[in-house]
């Protein structure tokens, strides 16, 4: 079978367990000399650069094991707030194509039959808290951002600085967790 008629029924999916796999083999091999002094060397340009790759789907398992491999070598408070705001920026460009980009398609998306059954059913509660509560636990967590920026973008009530700040805040903290474990470990 030639290389150009294998086809996988869900590639996208095989990537991403690919970059899962990336991810362990970086982290496990962690005391590989060439590999660990090059990411040492990064310093903290390095843990900004894995702060921006962490909030990408197909990225954020390998910028975790980056930060994982960079706690060691690093003030973690310092790296936080460098790593956090590298992630504020990829927020922000999955946020504005979203909410520019997309516009027209959340607008249509509001106007089925089933979302406005699923919106009349919801309770105030949870669209006001629930919501937000879960978008922020996607943002601060290694999970792809683009689901919890989503949520964000579809929320009109929302302004820019007002999604920059949690953004930097919830992705500050998150790599904060992620930098602590990296040192304990």
């Amino acid at each position: 079978m030639a290389i150009n008629q294998l086809k996988f029924k869900y590639p996208k999916f095989l990537l991403l367990l690919l970059t899962f796999v990336i991810a362990y083999l970086l982290f496990y091999n962690r005391t590989y000399g060439p590999f660990y002094d090059f990411v040492a060397s990064l310093s903290y340009f390095g843990t900004f650069i894995s702060g921006s790759l962490y909030v990408y789907g197909f990225t954020a398992a390998p910028a975790t094991a980056l930060l994982l491999i960079l706690a060691k070598e690093q003030n973690i408070l310092l790296a936080s707030l460098v790593g956090g705001l590298g992630a504020l920026i990829g927020d922000l460009i999955i946020f504005s194509t979203i909410r520019h980009s997309f516009a027209d398609e959340i607008e249509k998306l509001f106007e089925e039959e089933i979302v406005k059954y699923i919106h009349s059913k919801t309770p105030p509660f949870i669209k006001k808290y629930f919501i937000p509560a879960a978008a922020i636990f996607i943002i601060a967590s290694p999970l792809p951002d683009e689901v919890g920026i989503a949520l964000f973008a579809a929320t009109r009530n929302i302004s820019l600085r007002t999604f920059s700040v949690f953004s930097y805040l919830i992705n500050t903290i998150g790599i904060f967790v992620v930098l602590y474990i990296g040192r304990v470990i």
